[in-house]
């Protein structure tokens, strides 16, 4: 779990009551935005801004510091900033713009950095204003103090298979878990030997606008046979489902030490030699 003095979630209520505070950004990374904006939020498409980058095998990997800097400064956030994150709201994996981003400041240290429950769609049951276009900020220097304890390596995942003490979680579904569908990003079907399955579709409720409480979590992952110690590493086919799940298990349910593996079965996959494990 990463440092809580900024609450991971915050309701639309919450944000009403701080729209024009100086030290707060809301920072929209839908794709593509529709229906207008929180006033004042600035407007960064997750698809397509550069938030997640391809290295060697791996399609959806956290870009160097340096280019994160640039991206984040660009948008005229500054250190100090606390970000609230706006995704549209519509399910689960949606909600992984705004939980992949919400990471993604993590490991660069900060910590000022909250996710709007229920995204753009609670915002608008909620009756909150909107504005027909996203705001501009000035570009300003933004400086990251980078936190790889959050991010699991390609070596580290391979060091906790051959152990095989460290808890495996598989975000996608049980059908690509089970090696029965595969998406296109991974060259072949299957999943990492010794890992456990539980869908993110449950941690969210796009009904309800709202994440699942922290016991729902736990819950969710005792039934689906998930340790909650030694460090859980979490993954998908490019660390976008994962990441709703990292911040369930981390930031809502309070885990410690959870990781997320951005290369997933992504790049894992890449290399033949790389052992796979499917359903019998």
């Amino acid at each position: 779990m990463t440092d809580t003095s900024f609450p991971p979630l915050v309701d639309a209520a919450w944000l009403k009551n701080r729209l024009g505070n100086s030290a707060i950004v809301v920072l929209d990374v839908r794709t593509p935005p529709t229906g207008g904006f929180v006033p004042g939020a600035v407007h960064s498409d997750y698809a397509t801004a550069g938030w997640r980058t391809t290295v060697g095998g791996g399609a959806g990997m956290l870009p160097e510091p340096a280019v994160l800097e640039g991206l984040i400064g660009g948008l005229g956030i500054r250190n100090g900033d606390h970000v609230v994150l706006v995704a549209a709201g519509a399910n689960a994996s949606d909600m992984g713009n705004a939980t992949r981003v919400y990471w993604t400041f993590k490991t660069l240290g900060h910590d000022a950095v909250s996710i709007l429950d229920g995204g753009f769609a609670g915002w608008i049951a909620a009756g909150g204003p909107v504005k027909p276009l996203p705001a501009d900020r000035k570009p300003v220097a933004y400086t990251a103090h980078p936190r790889p304890g959050l991010r699991a390596t390609l070596e580290e995942v391979e060091a906790a298979v051959a152990a095989g003490t460290t808890p495996l979680h598989d975000a996608r579904s049980a059908e690509q878990f089970a090696g029965k569908a595969k998406s296109p990003q991974a060259r072949a079907a299957g999943t990492i030997p010794g890992a456990v399955n539980l869908d993110i579709a449950a941690l969210f409720s796009a009904d309800e606008h709202r994440f699942a409480p922290a016991d729902t979590v736990k819950a969710l992952a005792a039934q689906a046979g998930l340790p909650l110690a030694d460090q859980p590493i979490t993954f998908c086919n490019t660390g976008h489902l994962a990441s709703v799940s990292w911040f369930a298990l981390s930031e809502v349910a309070g885990v410690p030490g959870v990781r997320l593996y951005d290369g997933s079965m992504s790049e894992w996959s890449a290399d033949p030699a790389r052992p796979l494990q499917s359903a019998e």
